[in-house]
């Protein structure tokens, strides 16, 4: 079962990228950004990096010299950090930002696959197989770096590029109070669901553990 959401993971996470980029650049070129502004527009997107990293951990296991290749995104920090940010990548998505456009055609395929599908698979399979009771207290730090460090380049460059990749992080639009209370639910969020990560991970360790006796 691991290596089947795993192989599911990888060509899903894959095609879905592919796809929205595809698709992507051609619409922001439309839309006035030149082929380079719509390449960092479409890789501003916290969705697009955290699924990056997930195929990039799937192909790390994969591989037979994947280890060797990405040792980073092989270790059981990555892959728990990596299930985390994924997850909230769906949360985020499902509860704010779906109501916010009507996606259509290839768009709404990507909309899905991107937001629903490749988390779940990537949750599920690091449930099944990922989980091997490694991960530590101390790696919630190391996991809190990655929102902030994207939340601190998503708004310098705002008033640069004149443009947020979501609406939330919008200071000129929405006040500086505003974007500061949204960063700090999304932020607390992704705390809890640390906390949570964490937890499983010895569960899960545990009850192999119990079920190899």
């Amino acid at each position: 079962m691991g290596r089947f959401l795993q192989i599911a993971g990888l060509i899903i996470g894959l095609a879905g990228l592919v796809l929205q980029f595809c698709i992507s650049i051609p619409a922001s070129m439309e839309a006035g950004r030149s082929f380079l502004g719509s390449i960092v527009f479409l890789f501003s997107f916290f969705t697009i990096l955290t699924n990056i990293g997930a195929v990039l951990v799937h192909v790390s296991l994969l591989s037979p010299s994947g280890y060797a290749w990405l040792p980073a995104f092989a270790g059981p920090r990555m892959r728990a950090g990596v299930a985390v940010s994924i997850a909230l990548v769906f949360i985020v998505y499902a509860t704010v930002l779906a109501r916010l456009w009507q996606p259509q055609g290839l768009f709404l395929l990507c909309d899905v696959l991107l937001h629903y599908v490749t988390p779940v698979l990537f949750v599920l399979w690091w449930l099944v197989a990922g989980a091997d009771g490694r991960t530590r207290w101390s790696d919630i730090s190391w996991w809190m770096a990655y929102p902030i460090a994207y939340l601190t380049y998503a708004l310098a460059r705002a008033p640069i590029a004149g443009e947020v990749p979501y609406p939330f992080l919008d200071v000129a639009k929405n006040g500086a109070a505003s974007v500061a209370l949204s960063a700090l639910a999304v932020t607390g969020v992704f705390l809890v669901l640390c906390i949570l990560a964490i937890v499983a991970d010895r569960g899960v360790s545990r009850l192999r553990a119990s079920s190899v006796r």
